[in-house]
């Protein structure tokens, strides 16, 4: 299958800044849960966590992007999500990015080769683009986390 950009014009791309002042601070236990039966004789304590700070390191180059489209599914990004986008991160070899590429946005693996740029979907029903022109994209930002709903 020819490769696939999901077509979202610059006018229609929905971005979320993370405010710096928030102050919704929700509690994470200290011990670390298994997927099977707690110990009832274990002690469990809270401490406050800043989902703010957990999600970026620099929030004044940091921005969320809802994720439409499953061309990403394989890293586990997948449509509702929202993708973290940090702009302050060097785009390398290997990182998933958000770039602009002929006009339109999308989420791929770059990767540099030895006879080019492409940017790589982590979904077999899809094929890497070849970026024949640099002029023709742009890196926007790395992606650094994620955000689901269940």
């Amino acid at each position: 299958m020819e490769a696939k950009i999901i077509p979202i014009t610059p006018e229609e791309l929905v971005v979320h800044g993370i405010s710096t002042e928030a102050h919704a601070v929700l509690l994470l236990f200290a011990a670390t849960v298994r997927a099977g039966f707690p110990s009832p004789a274990a002690d469990y304590s809270a401490e406050p966590i800043d989902l703010n700070s957990y999600i970026t390191q620099n929030p004044t180059s940091t921005f969320l992007v809802k994720v439409e489209g499953d061309s990403m599914i394989g890293a586990h990004i997948e449509p509702g999500d929202l993708a973290v986008v940090d702009r302050s991160v060097k785009p390398e070899s290997g990182k998933i990015v958000l770039a602009f590429v002929e006009g339109e946005f999308t989420i791929k693996r770059l990767l540099f080769k030895k006879d080019g740029t492409y940017l790589v979907p982590e979904n077999p029903n899809y094929s890497a683009l070849k970026v024949e022109n640099p002029d023709a994209g742009r890196i926007w930002g790395v992606i650094v986390g994620v955000v689901k709903k269940l």
